[in-house]
């Protein structure tokens, strides 16, 4: 990667921290609270490592085909992987073995097949549970009243390590709307936190809503446009 290209990444991933610190201090948080995942979708490896080298560790990936190859590529570096697409049954073997957490488990069956195909020398995959706050048919999440029973499974099984819940809200331009869906999920996890009170991650917040997303509570932000530019045509 060329000098300047590795300026731009600096500043592009200098400018999402300075956001995310300044809405930390807003809500009167320590910034050392938030992780950054960052979205790395249609990027090649070599985008990727221009930010491993400024610090970056956690990434995010929505797509098996694409994001196994820079697992593989990367590996010699000490680097967490983040699934956060739409995970199909048939596709859990390869995500229980090669990422570290998994944001998109909203039914008992995912549960089950991540459980069953974590490998046994591995760590237990960190587990968020994604919530449906609105009914959008192009999106996945288990609803308000199928948490219990989903966290529940979850918590019981070894190989799996539940941290917390995530969601994709509707678009919204406005802060004040935008807050509205974070403080729901954020409410949500504060009422099941009561049975599993060492549930400690509330993942939501991306490049457009960021602000809001901390202002309510956000742990994990997962940050793609912001800071790779305009998403490449996907390789999945």
């Amino acid at each position: 990667m060329s000098e300047q290209a590795q300026g731009a990444a600096a500043e592009r991933l200098h400018a999402v921290l300075d956001r995310m610190a300044s809405a930390a201090r807003r809500a009167g948080r320590d910034p050392g609270e938030l992780t950054l995942v960052a979205v790395s979708k249609t990027r090649p490896a070599a985008d990727l490592q221009a930010l491993i080298d400024l610090g970056q560790h956690h990434f995010g990936e929505n797509y098996l085909q694409e994001a196994l190859p820079k697992i593989d590529a990367l590996r010699p570096q000490q680097l967490a992987w983040h699934f956060i697409g739409q995970l199909q049954s048939n596709k859990t073997a390869p995500v229980a073995e090669y990422f570290d957490w998994v944001h998109t488990v909203d039914r008992l069956k995912l549960v089950q097949r991540l459980a069953a195909q974590r490998p046994f020398h591995a760590p237990p995959l960190n587990v968020c549970v994604q919530v449906k706050l609105e009914d959008e048919p192009t999106k996945g999440g288990a609803t308000v009243s199928e948490l219990p029973a989903l966290l529940d499974a979850v918590a019981r099984a070894p190989q799996l390590h539940l941290r917390g819940l995530m969601t994709l809200p509707p678009a919204e331009t406005a802060e004040t709307h935008q807050r509205r869906w974070f403080a729901a999920l954020r409410e949500v996890f504060q009422q099941m936190q009561r049975q599993h009170p060492a549930m400690d991650t509330l993942s939501m917040g991306m490049s457009g809503d960021l602000e809001a997303a901390i202002l309510e509570g956000a742990t994990l932000i997962r940050i793609g446009t912001a800071l790779f530019g305009e998403r490449l045509q996907s390789q999945a």
